[in-house]
């Protein structure tokens, strides 16, 4: 097992290293000058030479990745350019409300997961397979920024039972912001977990095992959440790390939808400002979340399945 994870841990290493090469690359051979951007059209050329000096972007292309390569080295991310503060404050201040977004959309996945897909598989081709296997097509074909103005219009307009918008206050006052942006979230992964989990539980079902515990007298309940939902998850978890990589890396949808200034706004409205050293953090910073995901999946997976990491 600790090989295995210490092979993991390289290869996520050297895929983080790649984002940070691509990123930097795709952001400075793209047309534009942030120079000119953030004085105005009208600023003089020489004003404009003066910015580019200063912030080293008259530098050649190989000198301005040297530099970007020894300040992340040093734990340097720069100043933005638009922001004037510190790109480490930035990400700090607004890195809460991502991944606190993503974490309880996470755990509302589960929650609704698994009661459904024990369900469906329980009842396989009876009622209430059929409805979570409709719910399912239908979750997976609807946007889930639609999902999300359904709720604002029921929950929080209609019912006033949630608050829309805004991020702060006690904790209690935040978590109460973000059930409506978590749930809309987990809206868009929901039905892929349900349908592969359902598959998996009643490939479970079948086999020999199964059949021997049910013959000993343990309750179905039982049968179906400790010993069934255990060996279908394998596939699941993997298909969960995707989806919550996927989550990192759009939540800017769902923040938008609720007016929420977390990381996924930060780096649109830097994308359009060209502010290269916020973009080239975010990105850097969400790529490593994402690799760390994708690490932790592996070794859960490959604790639940020992023939993981013997492959």
């Amino acid at each position: 097992m600790r090989r295995y994870a210490a092979r993991r841990a390289a290869s996520a290493v050297l895929v983080a290293a790649g984002v940070v090469l691509a990123t930097f690359l795709l952001l400075h051979l793209e047309p534009g000058d942030p120079a000119r951007l953030v004085l105005g059209e009208h600023a003089s050329p020489a004003a404009v030479a003066q910015l580019r000096r200063q912030w080293g972007l008259d530098r050649s292309l190989p000198q301005q990745l040297g530099r970007y390569v020894a300040d992340l080295a040093h734990g340097r991310l720069g100043t933005s350019y638009v922001y004037g503060e510190s790109v480490s404050t930035l990400i700090v201040q607004r890195a809460e409300v991502t991944y606190a977004l993503v974490g309880l959309a996470t755990l509302f996945s589960l929650l609704l997961t698994v009661p459904l897909a024990t369900l469906a598989a329980a009842r396989k081709d009876g009622i209430a397979d059929h409805l979570v296997r409709a719910v399912s097509v239908a979750g997976i074909g609807l946007p889930a920024f639609w999902f999300g103005i359904v709720l604002i219009e029921v929950l929080a307009v209609h019912l006033h039972l949630l608050p829309v918008g805004g991020f702060g206050g006690s904790p209690a006052t935040r978590l109460q912001d973000l059930i409506l942006p978590a749930l809309t979230a987990a809206f868009g992964i929901v039905p892929i977990l349900v349908r592969s989990l359902r598959v998996g539980m009643i490939d479970v079902l079948g086999t020999e095992f199964v059949a021997t515990l049910r013959a000993k007298g343990l309750s179905e309940p039982r049968v179906l959440v400790v010993h069934v939902a255990r060996n279908a998850l394998i596939p699941t978890v993997s298909l969960l790390g995707i989806n919550i990589a996927f989550l990192l890396g759009s939540t800017v949808v769902v923040e938008k939808v609720f007016d929420l200034n977390g990381l996924g706004s930060l780096l649109l409205s830097s994308i359009s400002g060209r502010d290269f050293p916020v973009v080239q953090a975010v990105t850097l910073v969400l790529a490593i979340s994402v690799v760390a995901v994708n690490l932790v999946t592996d070794l859960v997976s490959a604790r639940l399945d020992p023939r993981i990491r013997l492959a």
